[in-house]
């Protein structure tokens, strides 16, 4: 039985070898209690597998209330590893930004308003365990599902799947200035050092996407800043290179035409801020037709603005699978620092702290 058939064409293929499993969190006692209580400091293993084999489909819920989305940090394992492939607060891994619920509808990720699916494809060899953690001072509460194939021996030349997320204040920076292309006085950023990082990856393996959220109480278009993929080390200007972040995420002449979000199988702005382009904005690119290949490292960033001249809350979260790390992913920083901020973004309001808590 081989991974990773998606096509109608391959439905009616039968498997050998293969064996379809299930880690839930229903009640055992056969009543209704369908959920799991995760104590505040609590991590608890939601799925462990001892066998070869790949999880096809992960479905979570949790109670909105209490910034949950971001409250619970979902880990994975493959293989025995010390440290996790996949890091992420819940709601991030599943798309959803800025703690708050959307709908939505990718390929590989999907969303109705707090129902969370991922449909990533993630093997491994000889085993792999799923965990999550409370790390704030309030319990809650999570419901799932860990859909997975069983397979008498592991499949050749399969990656392991790699998630993790990010955040930053990020701020106008100082670049120089000149003529550009149509000789015109323009900022001109030609190293990509200030750039926001959506991922920095060292190994061999390919890139499939990305969800990037912005939150900002800066007035102005922030989507003008250029994608940069930096392959093996390549130096400015790298072979792959945008010319804008809305052109990145599938988008065109600003977010701001649009009365409406909108979602496909590979791109889409799910998440509308306001019309001077303040506020909270989430979008994603997947590729799923189109991975981004690398031998020895991967480093793709996004300017925030253009020659990042715009300032905000950047957050995103980056798939991708590669062979075995040599070093860790970056972990996510306490619950009270993944808070969103107060609406609009940098600015405290009274009374409040700058992620909105009481002082």
């Amino acid at each position: 039985m081989e991974f990773g058939r998606t096509s109608l064409g391959e439905l009616a293929r039968l498997g050998e070898g293969v064996r379809s499993r299930r880690h839930s969190s229903f009640d055992r006692t056969g009543g209704n209690s369908d959920n799991w209580a995760i104590r505040a400091g609590e991590t608890v293993t939601l799925a462990e597998m001892a066998k070869p084999g790949s999880v096809r489909h992960i479905w979570m819920t949790t109670p909105e209330d209490g910034h949950n989305l971001r409250r619970l940090v979902l880990r994975m394992y493959w293989d025995g590893e010390e440290t996790p492939s996949v890091v992420s607060p819940i709601g991030d891994f599943f798309g959803l930004g800025h703690a708050t619920p959307a709908y939505f509808s990718s390929l590989p990720l999907q969303t109705s308003y707090l129902g969370l699916n991922c449909w990533f494809p993630m093997p491994y060899s000889t085993g792999a365990r799923i965990t999550v953690t409370n790390d704030s001072d309030t319990d809650t509460r999570l419901y799932f599902y860990v859909d997975y194939q069983e397979l008498v021996r592991p499949q050749d030349g399969m990656g392991r799947f790699h998630a993790n997320w990010r955040r930053q204040l990020v701020t106008r920076s100082r670049e120089t200035s000149g003529p550009n292309a149509v000789d015109m006085e323009d900022r001109l950023n030609t190293s990509g050092a200030n750039n926001y990082a959506v991922l920095d990856a060292q190994g061999k393996g390919h890139y499939v996407g990305c969800v990037l959220h912005v939150d900002t109480d800066e007035p102005g278009w922030w989507g003008e800043g250029d994608d940069m993929f930096f392959v093996d080390g390549e130096q400015w200007p790298p072979d792959i290179h945008g010319t804008g972040t809305e052109d990145y995420f599938g988008g065109a002449w600003n977010y701001n035409r649009l009365e409406r979000t909108y979602s496909t199988p590979y791109y889409g702005y799910h998440f509308k801020g306001n019309a001077d382009y303040t506020g909270k904005h989430s979008q994603y690119r997947f590729h799923v037709e189109d991975p981004i290949y690398f031998e020895r490292s991967l480093l793709f960033s996004i300017e925030h603005g253009h020659a990042n001249n715009k300032q905000g809350d950047w957050t995103s979260t980056a798939y991708w699978y590669q062979t075995e790390r040599n070093t860790p992913l970056p972990e996510v920083p306490p619950f009270v620092e993944r808070i969103p901020y107060a609406f609009g973004g940098l600015e405290s309001r009274q009374g409040l702290d700058r992620h909105g808590l009481p002082r």
